[in-house]
């Protein structure tokens, strides 16, 4: 295991000053809570617990929390992609105030009473999508600083109290690994053109691991969420996935030797053929795979390449369907003994999440908006008491009190829930 960075009796005397404020401090928290001390490992096809047993995944995603996605906002067209979001609300809102919007959702969307939540109802993992614009500021002489680290540690505390591991996904990295709006890119995967992108993935990852590389509750690290979307040039792109994420485990594992690395294919992370064979112990290998038949052939290259390299391997992205496709599509995996992380947790007005957000009366009048926005310009502005009104709306239907649990959907995972 690491060495634990309180090494300085100055630190850990800071260190337990805020733990006896209520902030968690990582190594001195973890035993006193809800997640046993000790890391998992990857042992051949399984995950081992600490105490010996298997670590079966059950797990959902928090998306749209620091990526937000444009479809999670009923937008479409010129609002898809997180900068497109914000520049947006700017509009809107005014850069100040949108500002003011964006802290109010990062602090009201995810809370104790969430994560509370989250666990009763029978999930034992999370996996969250991170903007690497969170964790970065001056890329020229990048600064490894920004909001993102206090939020993730205040999560972080919270899932260890309540007994969940975290998955910490690189869903927009430098550049834009996927080519596609999600990313947070261009429209297309520069991380893999561009070498100061892949230094930039590499130094986050570092920081990151280095900072959790002590906190049990950290599962660990899903280097890069979907790379390389297939329509792009696959057959130059794919050969240079590989070697990327070697680089970047091991930059990782020179400060975190402990914690699994999580590995997932190209095209949506739908198929595994380009990462090759394993190069390191305590990987994973991940897939996603939507609207696909329940039935084992679409699952059948997933177990080979398990089969072949005797690794585990686990479903990260599924779901946004009906119960009964998601209830087949998990009892799929399960009857193979795949561990399954849905998405996600929280979403708008839709029964194909846990938490369905209450619609605001006036949200039309900003999809409309947003869908016709270009250029920074949409001069037929609604009067400012309606846009207030709908974002005042969203940002108190956001929280876990105001959300409308969908219960068939938890049943849908054979989870117990909470009700």
């Amino acid at each position: 295991m690491a060495a634990s960075p309180l090494r300085s009796v100055a630190a850990r005397t800071a260190a337990l000053l805020l733990v006896a404020l209520g902030v968690c401090v990582p190594a001195l928290c973890a035993a006193s809570d809800g997640v046993p001390g000790g890391f998992i490992r990857a042992e051949g096809k399984r995950l081992i617990a600490p105490d010996g047993g298997t670590f079966f995944v059950k797990g959902i995603n928090i998306g749209h929390w620091l990526v937000p996605e444009g479809y999670m906002f009923r937008f479409s067209r010129n609002s898809e992609a997180p900068d497109q979001i914000r520049r947006v609300f700017e509009r809107l809102l005014g850069r100040e105030r949108a500002a003011a919007f964006w802290t109010r959702f990062r602090d009201a969307f995810v809370t104790a009473d969430d994560i509370r939540f989250i666990a009763d109802a029978g999930f034992n993992t999370i996996r969250v999508p991170l903007d690497y614009r969170l964790f970065v500021t001056a890329e020229d002489e990048p600064r490894f600083d920004g909001v993102g680290y206090a939020l993730i540690d205040r999560l972080i505390g919270w899932a260890r109290t309540a007994g969940l591991r975290v998955i910490l996904d690189l869903h927009a990295a430098p550049g834009g690994q996927v080519g596609a709006s999600h990313d947070g890119g261009s429209g297309y995967p520069l991380l893999f053109y561009v070498p100061a992108n892949q230094e930039l993935t590499v130094r986050l990852w570092q920081t990151l691991a280095r900072r959790y590389r002590d906190e049990p509750a950290v599962l660990g690290y899903d280097l890069l969420n979907e790379p390389i979307a297939p329509h792009h040039d696959t057959k130059y792109l794919e050969p240079r996935l590989a070697p990327l994420l070697r680089r970047i485990s091991s930059a990782i594992r020179e400060v975190a030797p402990d914690q699994l690395i999580f590995l997932v294919g190209s095209r949506w992370g739908t198929t595994l053929h380009a990462l090759g064979p394993p190069f390191a112990e305590n990987l994973v290998y991940t897939y996603h795979s939507y609207w696909a038949s329940p039935r084992r052939n679409t699952i059948q290259p997933l177990l080979n390449y398990r089969d072949r390299y005797n690794v585990p391997i686990l479903i990260a992205e599924t779901g946004e369907a009906t119960d009964d496709w998601i209830e087949a599509f998990r009892n799929l995996h399960e009857s193979h003994d795949i561990g399954w992380i849905f998405w996600t947790y929280k979403n708008l007005d839709t029964p194909t999440t846990v938490a369905s957000i209450p619609m605001p009366t006036s949200w039309q009048t900003i999809v409309d908006v947003a869908d016709h926005f270009v250029d920074d310009s949409f001069a037929a502005l609604p009067p400012r008491s309606v846009i207030d009104r709908a974002f005042d709306e969203y940002l108190t239907g956001i929280e876990f009190r105001n959300c409308e649990i969908r219960w068939s959907y938890l049943e849908a995972l054979g989870l117990k829930g909470a009700h």
